[in-house]
């Protein structure tokens, strides 16, 4: 057995009795001095092992999302009509997918970006396979030349009046002529203008008649306009309510439509033309036409992970476009990459790393506008994207566990002089590095070991400056009573 005296011989804290200690008022200042460091230096220590401590590095490419690359986009185009407008992509290693919409959606939009009705449909525009008649036979004018001032009095006189838009420098328009001439003077036969007053085919050149054209949204040439006399006219403000013919362009398809079109109207002139309800087959070849000249398109695409560009633009394989028409000035409300990442998570990104983020959705709000009258109206927007993607990653216990992954991109835009049609380019280049932003978790074992440091160091260092205090005092006393060594 260890006696109790050998133990107090191991003491490392030997007590002083109290009796022979002294209080001072200097040693009193500087305690409270030493306390209130202790509390701050505590403090901070706290902070600091509270904090997130990151280390960044660069390194090749790991993502777990495979080749693929998700584009989300939402961008409105004031001046580009839903009809024609078509989103495709293209890339280094020969892919080329034209009007993708399957995973993307459009509506109708004014001039103010405001949605004037429900989504405008999505589906592919019906292949045209007969663009005329393929024989070739003399043909004189069946339909009547419409303008600006008899449009109205046509449009009030017939139940349907279906107009072919055009332009004699069009390709297609050259092919639709004859067998459109034919078809409207087939037409008149059967249903007299005079007599019947059912229905009626005109034409109107959209070179002389520019204005007109464009108040109906006109963009492809030609276009097959079909205009009911109805009860629209109050509502729509003077504007009729008219559809899209898509359907083959000879000279028998046409008569077969315009037959279909005629059947309900009842015989008598003048009557409202009121659409059979009873029939609820979808007719492919007709779809309502856009009531106002914008179109927003949203929705996404994925795409290898390759340099590559996805194109907006007016495109159509059986019709032609005046490039002086076509303007795609647009305002972008999202353009991002990877995963939609949700508020909470942006948020714990910015947690994590205030200097992440930012560039995300760099193009969110930002407005390219062109104005048709400038001199450069007829001008193609470009945008050229350097996509990086950020990893955040926490190593904890020796394994390393995932947070969250985005990606973030720099634009630089310009406006390119166009010869040929107008578009709206985004070309992406990804990286084949990304940034890996590690959390690295604090020691609590460093964090005692550094309080501890804190309370001895600030301990002793008080301890010191009260002896040193202390005796300068008693030597300042000694001089003053005139005593010496």
């Amino acid at each position: 057995m260890i006696s109790a005296s050998k133990l107090k011989s191991v003491d490392f804290y030997r007590k002083i009795p109290r009796d022979l200690t002294e209080a001072s008022l200097s040693g009193a200042g500087l305690s409270v001095v030493a306390a209130f460091s202790m509390m701050f230096l505590f403090g901070m220590e706290l902070n600091n092992y509270l904090m997130v401590s990151t280390t960044t590095s660069v390194i090749v490419d790991r993502s777990s999302d495979g080749e693929f690359l998700r584009i989300d986009f939402n961008i409105s185009f004031p001046a580009l009509s839903c009809e024609f407008a078509s989103v495709d992509v293209s890339d280094v290693l020969g892919t080329n997918r034209l009007n993708i919409t399957k995973t993307v959606r459009k509506f109708s939009i004014d001039p103010n970006l405001i949605p004037t009705g429900s989504e405008f449909h999505s589906g592919p525009i019906p292949k045209v396979n007969k663009h005329g008649d393929d024989f070739q036979e003399e043909y004189s004018d069946g339909s009547d030349s419409l303008t600006a001032e008899s449009f109205e009095k046509y449009t009030h006189q017939y139940s349907i009046l279906v107009v072919n838009f055009f332009a004699p420098w069009c390709y297609w328009s050259n092919r639709l002529k004859p067998s459109w001439e034919r078809a409207a003077k087939i037409i008149k036969e059967r249903y007299d203008p005079e007599m019947d007053g059912r229905i009626l085919l005109g034409k109107v050149d959209c070179t002389q008649e520019a204005e007109l054209c464009r108040r109906h949204h006109i963009q492809g040439y030609p276009s097959i306009r079909i205009f009911r006399k109805g009860s629209d006219v109050k509502d729509n403000h003077g504007h009729h309510e008219h559809e899209s013919y898509y359907g083959e362009r000879d000279t028998e398809s046409l008569v077969a439509a315009m037959e279909t079109l005629v059947a309900p109207v009842p015989r008598e002139s003048h009557k409202l033309a009121l659409e059979d309800k009873s029939n609820k087959s979808v007719d492919t070849a007709k779809r309502p036409a856009p009531l106002t000249s914008g179109c927003r398109i949203e929705g996404f695409v994925r795409v290898k992970k390759v340099p590559g560009n996805l194109v907006i633009s007016a495109h159509s394989g059986a019709h032609s476009f005046d490039p002086s028409q076509i303007n795609v000035s647009h305002v972008v409300s999202q353009f991002s990459f990877g995963k939609k990442l949700s508020f909470r998570m942006l948020s714990e990104l910015k947690r994590l790393t205030p200097y992440l983020g930012g560039g995300h959705d760099r193009l969110m709000g930002q407005s390219y506008i062109t104005n048709r009258d400038h001199v450069n109206a007829n001008v193609t927007i470009e945008h050229y994207l350097q996509v990086v993607k950020s990893e955040v990653v926490s190593r904890r216990s020796s394994q390393e566990l995932k947070l969250l992954e985005e990606y973030e991109y720099t634009a630089h835009s310009s406006l390119v002089d166009s010869l040929h049609v107008p578009v709206a380019k985004f070309h992406y280049e990804p990286s084949p590095m990304q940034v890996l932003v590690t959390e690295v978790p604090k020691s609590l074992s460093h964090f005692v070991t550094n309080i501890c440091a804190i309370i001895g160091g600030v301990f002793t260092v008080a301890g010191i400056l009260d002896s040193i205090l202390h005796n300068t005092l008693r030597l300042v006393k000694k001089v003053e009573l005139g005593k010496h060594f």
